[in-house]
């Protein structure tokens, strides 16, 4: 059979056979992240995945997709292309999580300036570094070269995930009642989130990446670049033993933007900022921005990457499970009377 190629695409800036090694490149990390359901290799024209679900009732597909917005930017001033695959996989599985549904399969979409298979499959191995840390499988994705719409060294990732959640066991808000308590999850740094204002504060550029800062203990470019955290098999094991009400992704918006989004309308929450020691790095965002603080909170994750209510006499089985699974958990607030607003005392 005749190979695929085509020197006319070629010439306009399109190489077919760079897609093909790319493929061939990542097919060992996507192969790595099958895990029982997966119906299909690499390479088809669709991802195929067969669910199990003997033990449902009512099997529910919960799904999301998101990107990784511009702290990509960041990665191509590093020349660092190996977690931000990371990055788009927590954004997607970190939302599906929250409605007490688990991952079970992602795919990618990457456009990009020019195919270069092994920049490629760097960043595809991040994807999967991710679905390893979620449990899911990467089933399919898209590499698409768009010469003329990206500058030189230039690319965009989204991402896309499905998961299955029994009806009866979905995250729902009317359980939440005053007296419950607010638990927090450290996160790992900024995550994937108001980097276009980290940018112009920093007027970020290859150079001051680089520079040692004594606060953060390592480079700038280190901590900003720092991948998003995924917290599903914690929250999923806390689920299995624990009366979880209501959880919250910390992502753009912050606090005041995504933590009433888990409320019913009958409640509201008290959140203690002085609970937890807040991140060096966003007290640096302040500092050197002149940030109100209540903006820090509305635009950042300041270091809580996720919250989650419990009721208060199953908040210290909550904070062992948790603290047992690996993560750093703090009790943060509480339950009140009211219709979804975030209190903060500053």
């Amino acid at each position: 059979m005749e190979k695929s190629f085509s020197n006319s695409y070629k010439e306009a800036g399109v190489d077919v056979t760079a897609g093909y090694k790319s493929v061939e490149l990542m097919k060992k990390y996507v192969q790595s992240t099958y895990i029982p359901g997966v119906e299909s290799d690499l390479g088809g024209f669709g991802g195929l995945f067969a669910p199990d679900i003997k033990d449902m009732k009512k099997p529910i597909l919960v799904s999301g997709t998101d990107g990784v917005g511009t702290k990509l930017k960041l990665a191509f001033l590093m020349n660092k292309h190996d977690t931000i695959g990371q990055d788009c996989v927590a954004m997607c599985v970190n939302d599906i999580v929250c409605c007490g549904a688990r991952p079970i399969f992602f795919l990618d979409y990457m456009s990009l300036w020019k195919n270069i298979p092994e920049m490629v499959a760097t960043i595809v191995k991040g994807v999967t570094d991710g679905c390893k840390m979620a449990g899911c499988a990467l089933v399919g994705g898209e590499t698409a070269e768009m010469p003329g719409l990206y500058s030189e060294n230039e690319y965009d990732l989204a991402g896309f995930s499905v998961g299955i959640v029994d009806q009866e066991k979905m995250i729902n808000s009317e359980s939440i009642e005053v007296g419950d308590v607010v638990i927090g999850l450290a996160s790992s740094g900024v995550h994937s989130n108001g980097f276009s204002l980290v940018r112009k504060i920093f007027n970020v550029n290859e150079e001051n990446l680089k520079e040692y800062r004594e606060e953060l203990g390592k480079t700038l470019g280190e901590a900003l670049i720092e991948p998003t955290k995924i917290y599903v098999k914690p929250v999923l094991k806390l689920l299995e033993q624990v009366n979880v009400k209501g959880i919250s992704h910390i992502t753009g918006g912050g606090f005041y933007e995504n933590m009433p989004r888990m409320l019913n309308e009958k409640v509201a929450l008290n959140i203690n900022k002085d609970s937890y020691e807040v991140p060096a790095i966003f007290k640096l965002i302040q500092k050197e921005g002149n940030i109100p603080l209540r903006d820090m909170y509305n635009t950042f994750n300041m270091g809580i990457g996720m919250a989650i209510i419990v009721p208060k006499n199953e908040q210290e089985k909550a904070l062992e499970i948790l603290k047992e699974a690996g993560e750093t958990a703090y009790v943060i607030g509480e339950v009140v009377e009211g219709n979804k607003e975030i209190n903060i005392k500053y």
